[in-house]
């Protein structure tokens, strides 16, 4: 048996998924039987997992999801049009590595954002970086940024996203200068990364929706051309669970 003091060298430098797994294998008669090649394997796989583990941590708090959401979490048996072999296939990444985008339209309660925040969630784990962004707010703090000088520095940053999620596309109105501004921003990320856009509207009415139609064709013609689409219908998820708590918290007759 590996005496403890070796623990503790091995967490001084920081190698802690191996420190760990050498305190499990004390613990345990059979590692033993293991060759020292097979017990060095474990604790070099063991030391792998453990920092792509924190790795994929400092990925998902750079994200600043709206929700904590997963793809295994959404559910593909409440009838809302959910194509499932779609979404297997999105949680496989090849969008990303192919710089494709995903629209996810459907009325307000069906899950449009949980399931944004799922793929950009699976992004993490296979080693994207990903950022969650409301359009509106967005917009705002870009036009801010204009004044005091950071505007090139946080449109620069948003480029280097792989993964970007674009909540409540259209639920704002924007100005001339907002539409700009967005068109610079998508132009930035056009081929170079992917943007995940959820939105009440379906894309019949974007073009409308924004309001100046030479504006609107060029921001268009990035987000809607080689993105895989998610149509969302159906009664509100929320309003389901609401519904299901108050039937089980309603007295008997």
């Amino acid at each position: 048996m590996l005496p403890h003091p070796i623990v503790h060298q091995l967490r001084a430098l920081n190698l802690d998924g191996m420190a760990q797994a050498i305190q499990d294998q004390q613990e345990q008669p059979q590692a033993r039987e293991l060759s020292f090649e097979e017990r060095l394997t474990l604790l070099v796989d063991r030391e792998l997992a453990h920092r792509d583990g924190r790795t994929t941590q400092r990925r998902l708090k750079a994200a600043r999801l709206k929700v904590q959401a997963t793809l295994e979490a959404v559910d593909t048996k409440h009838p809302r049009g959910l194509d499932r072999k779609l979404l297997r296939t999105l949680g496989e990444g090849l969008w990303i590595r192919e710089k494709r985008g995903v629209i996810i339209t459907g009325p307000t309660g069906v899950g449009k954002t949980f399931i944004g925040c799922a793929l950009a969630h699976q992004a993490c784990r296979q080693g994207y970086s990903a950022q969650y962004t409301q359009t509106g707010r967005l917009v705002q703090e870009l036009l801010l940024a204009k004044g005091d000088g950071r505007y090139l520095k946080l449109l620069a940053g948003l480029a280097r996203v792989q993964v970007l999620i674009l909540d409540d596309w259209g639920l704002d109105p924007l100005s001339a200068d907002g539409r700009r501004i967005l068109l610079e921003v998508l132009d930035d990320r056009y081929e170079r990364g992917s943007t995940i856009i959820t939105s009440q509207f379906p894309t019949t009415v974007w073009h409308e929706n924004l309001g100046d139609p030479t504006l609107a064709d060029a921001i268009l013609d990035r987000v809607l051309h080689h993105a895989y689409r998610i149509e969302l219908r159906g009664e509100s998820l929320r309003k389901r669970e609401r519904k299901l708590i108050t039937e089980k918290t309603e007295p008997l007759d």
